[in-house]
């Protein structure tokens, strides 16, 4: 019996060993609390045992990093929650017309030419390239690997991969500053979507988020203008084309938001309007609901994945959205969406 005991007493005395290094080393990486505090209340819930996924992450900070356990919790804890993610330029605001400007203004400003012809993009031809390339230096670089490096205020054709960097940088810049006077002029969100966001900002058990993959300066621009600071500071992610290493259609931008909030990607439900976006939620595991614009309306969304098309977000509300898949049924927006043509 005295072996027992002792015995007994070595398994508890093991146990407050490696909750009070668990304390330190939580209250080290979070600084947060002091050991003793963090000891105190990791002894109240462990004199309390949790359910075995969350006995399971306690365990798992025994042996590996704070932060890895915290956002292990985090997923686990994340298992019944749901994201709604926008992406900005062509869902909150119609913004095709006012990007084709202002390129065509860095253009001219820079007296950009090739073969000695004015570089301007078309309303057509923009059409094509936004359906093509996400990001704005992208879309340069694109278009003059296909078309040919322009001459420019800065010199002649651009020969080695600095210069051409240097040109694309400064025509961005330029961009940038001409659409921002441009958006704080014309833009206005597009029908239903801040409503929409507003509902789940007020929803709990629904992260929000914008993923663009426009620069950071345009894209802060139009927030700031029509999203508005004070819906922005209620969003659980924000993310523009700066923040990650590759555009759309890659999924990365989507994949990090998952991880950001903690929400598995088949429980988040995108909000895109072109291929460039559609691929690049699919991509991600996630669904996705295209609100089309003129110049993206004939486009087969439905043949490329999408779970809904609708033409804007005036019909739409969280219930046609979330309660199928509460339900476990994969349908979006019965009802609601178009027909596949």
């Amino acid at each position: 019996a005295d072996e027992k005991r002792r015995e007994q007493q070595c398994a508890m005395l093991g146990a407050r060993i490696v909750l009070a290094a668990m304390a330190a080393e939580a209250a080290m990486a979070f600084n947060c609390m002091s050991p003793a505090t963090a000891f105190r209340s990791l002894s109240r819930v462990h004199s309390h045992p949790a359910p075995r996924s969350a006995r399971l992450g306690l365990l798992r900070m025994a042996g590996g990093s704070p932060m890895a356990a915290a956002d292990e919790k985090r997923r686990e804890g994340s298992a019944d929650k749901f994201a709604l993610l926008f992406d900005c330029d062509g869902v909150i605001v119609l913004t095709e017309e006012l990007h084709r400007l202002a390129y065509n203004g860095a253009f001219q400003d820079y007296s950009a030419e090739i073969n000695g012809q004015p570089v301007n993009w078309s309303v057509e031809y923009y059409d094509v390239l936004q359906n093509t390339v996400g990001g704005g230096k992208p879309k340069m670089k694109w278009h003059f690997n296909n078309n040919g490096w322009p001459t420019s205020k800065l010199g002649g054709v651009p020969s080695s991969e600095d210069d051409q960097n240097r040109l694309i940088d400064e025509l961005q810049d330029k961009k940038t500053e001409i659409y921002k006077k441009i958006v704080n002029e014309v833009a206005e969100a597009r029908p239903g979507v801040l409503s929409l966001m507003d509902e789940a900002i007020k929803t709990p058990g629904i992260a929000v988020g914008i993923c663009s993959a426009a620069t950071k300066a345009g894209f802060e621009q139009v927030v700031n203008s029509v999203v508005g600071t004070e819906r922005l500071s209620k969003l659980d992610v924000v993310i523009a084309g700066d923040d990650v290493p590759r555009k759309k259609p890659d999924p990365i931008i989507y994949q990090l938001a998952s991880e950001r909030i903690g929400v598995p990607p088949s429980r988040c439900i995108v909000v895109e309007d072109s291929l460039v976006g559609l691929r690049a939620a699919k991509g991600a595991g996630m669904k996705c609901i295209i609100t089309y614009t003129e110049s993206t309306k004939d486009q087969d969304f439905y043949g490329e994945g999408a779970d809904a098309v609708v033409a804007d977000l005036s019909q739409v509300n969280l219930d046609t959205i979330f309660e199928p898949l509460m339900r476990g049924e994969d349908s979006l927006l019965e009802g609601i969406k178009e027909a596949r043509k």
